[in-house]
């Protein structure tokens, strides 16, 4: 068996369609809904997000970012043996999206399935990959993060449109006996499920209940600023390391403040953090992914780095991974 697991390599993509706060607030301005580049800034440190154009599926968007990530890794499509989808916003009710893109690659036969932990998603995934490669499940895996929150976003609620956009990133991840992932942490905690949520249904060919975003924004930040300190301690520790060790920290990017928070916290530099939620808004699963195939893409982050991966989503979920890149 394998020591470890690591990425071999990392891979994004953005609908073309960028929409900036001062596009969104004239849209908004039809329906009668007041709002602006300054109030959208100062609250979440958005300037800009990216929405899929009609007929572009997350897995279309996951599609793309996975072909990045396996020409970084040197791999071809056949070579995976293991694709795990993270979304909340599938093309289908069924199959997965992880399936639909695993024809779309044009390869069979491997395992194929999607995770649903909202913004979380892709660290669960990310932790059952590793998982499946340590005890010999297979030894290369996609692992994707992948949303069209565009599609389930309320326009006559200014407290959450402006927060959410689309986009996918994606990571191989090999059977190593390098250092690679260190130690994962999960949580969830149903008791919450109503602060956060997309309360529809289908049923009987109609949909049942309120299809589009809710939130209660204070009760999400007040939650997610203290699970993500007591996540991020909790996976140092099982890793044997200190906040000190880490080089970068990759938050799910929801939110300038909860990030900076957290960052405050564990008492890390502000340019230790990455930070793509100016220009991508929160893309849920896939906003880990993405941050981090930018860093990596720009030089900030390199081999031997030690990287904390850490997201919040509804359900309410959380988790963090820590690993060596």
């Amino acid at each position: 068996m394998p020591r470890t697991t690591r990425i071999t390599g990392t891979g994004s993509h953005l609908p073309a369609r960028r929409v900036t706060n001062a596009d969104l607030a004239h849209d908004l301005a039809s329906r009668g809904i007041e709002t602006s580049d300054a109030w959208i800034v100062e609250r979440t440190g958005i300037r800009a997000r990216h929405f899929a154009a009609d007929g572009v599926n997350a897995s279309d968007l996951a599609l793309a970012a996975c072909r990045h990530a396996l020409e970084a890794a040197g791999r071809r499509a056949d070579e995976i043996d293991l694709i795990i989808v993270a979304t909340s916003t599938p093309d289908m009710v069924f199959p997965s999206t992880a399936a639909i893109l695993q024809a779309k690659l044009g390869v069979a036969g491997c395992p194929a399935f999607d995770v649903q932990a909202v913004c979380s998603g892709f660290v669960y995934a990310l932790t059952v990959a590793d998982a499946l490669i340590r005890t010999g499940g297979a030894r290369r895996a996609l692992v994707v993060g992948a949303e069209v929150f565009s599609r389930i976003l309320d326009f006559d609620d200014r407290t959450t449109c402006v927060l959410f956009g689309d986009g996918a990133g994606a990571v191989v991840l090999e059977a190593s006996d390098e250092p690679g992932l260190l130690a994962s942490e999960l949580h969830a905690d149903g008791r919450h499920v109503g602060i956060l949520c997309v309360p529809g249904t289908v049923a009987g060919g109609r949909t049942l209940g309120d299809p589009l975003l809710k939130m209660d924004g204070q009760a999400v930040f007040k939650l997610a600023v203290g699970v993500l300190d007591e996540v991020a301690r909790a996976v140092l520790a099982k890793a044997g390391r200190e906040a000190g060790d880490v080089d970068w920290l990759i938050p799910h990017q929801a939110n300038i403040r909860i990030m900076h928070s957290t960052a405050k916290r564990l008492k890390l530099a502000p340019e230790r953090v990455v930070v793509t939620v100016d220009e991508h808004g929160n893309t849920s699963a896939a906003s880990i992914p993405l941050a981090l195939d930018v860093a990596v893409r720009d030089g900030r982050i390199r081999r031997g780095d030690t990287l904390l991966l850490e997201g919040v989503g509804g359900g309410f979920t959380w988790g963090a991974v820590l690993l060596d890149f």
